[in-house]
């Protein structure tokens, strides 16, 4: 796997990875960098909507649902879409089956493969899938 500029410039989508669990938040992270991707790590909601509230440039988050503290994937979703609409979430469990209606993003099942996720991190931010070249 080679990294690629998902943009054609030099900044690549920046994706907010957010996953108490230390070892899947480490194979994902990993995952998307050597996709070309730049990955910031949070464990929990709370750490995640710190960092944005602070400027912290995102794109994009990816967020597991069940974390430890006051506030979930979904809570965390939920408030990124009031706070921050312009940063799309998508959202991942292994425990939604299948997920609830008005989900406040887009889906992900667990266990997931890392090109499923590279490949709706771009359609959902309307990049080329084929500027990349995960293998």
């Amino acid at each position: 796997m080679v990294p690629v500029p998902l943009d054609g410039a030099d900044n690549p989508v920046r994706v907010l990875v957010v996953e108490d669990e230390a070892l899947i938040r480490l194979l994902i992270s990993d995952e998307l960098r050597e996709a070309g991707f730049t990955v910031i790590e949070a464990s929990h909601a709370e750490e995640a909507l710190t960092y944005i509230a602070s400027g912290g440039a995102v794109d994009l988050v990816f967020t597991d649902v069940m974390m430890p503290g006051a506030m979930d994937g979904l809570s965390l979703a939920r408030q990124l879409l009031a706070s921050y609409p312009s940063i799309p979430v998508i959202i991942t469990s292994a425990t939604l089956r299948p997920p609830p209606d008005g989900m406040p993003g887009i889906f992900v099942q667990k266990p997931y493969s890392a090109d499923r996720v590279i490949a709706l991190i771009l359609a959902t931010l309307g990049r080329d899938p084929s500027r990349t070249s995960h293998e």
